[in-house]
């Protein structure tokens, strides 16, 4: 991999982690639009049942609680899972290539 490249990585990741640990401190409470019209559609006395149950709902980590902290943690490491699913797949298509 070429210095530059590399360097653009890093960079990249590193931004990506910092806005990762700074956007629960700065989120607001209210829901956004989707997840308010949602609300209003929907019957709230009916509870849907779930298939599958997200290891970090509502990105915390139940664990920590329910402060910005936790919610940092669950982001970061949404980040890096990302990066590394991403990096294996280009490692794996640029390999294919030759």
């Amino acid at each position: 991999m070429e210095t530059k490249t590399k360097k653009f990585m890093i960079i990249g990741l590193v931004v990506a982690i910092t806005i990762a640990i700074l956007a629960p401190f700065l989120a607001s409470s209210n829901p956004d639009g989707f997840e308010s019209a949602a609300e209003k559609i929907l019957n709230p006395g009916i509870e849907e049942a779930e298939l599958y149950e997200s290891p970090m709902p509502d990105y915390i980590i139940p664990s920590l609680g329910e402060d910005p902290i936790s919610g940092s943690v669950a982001i970061v490491i949404g980040v890096i899972v990302v990066f590394i699913l991403a990096y294996g797949i280009g490692y794996l298509i640029k390999n294919k290539k030759k």
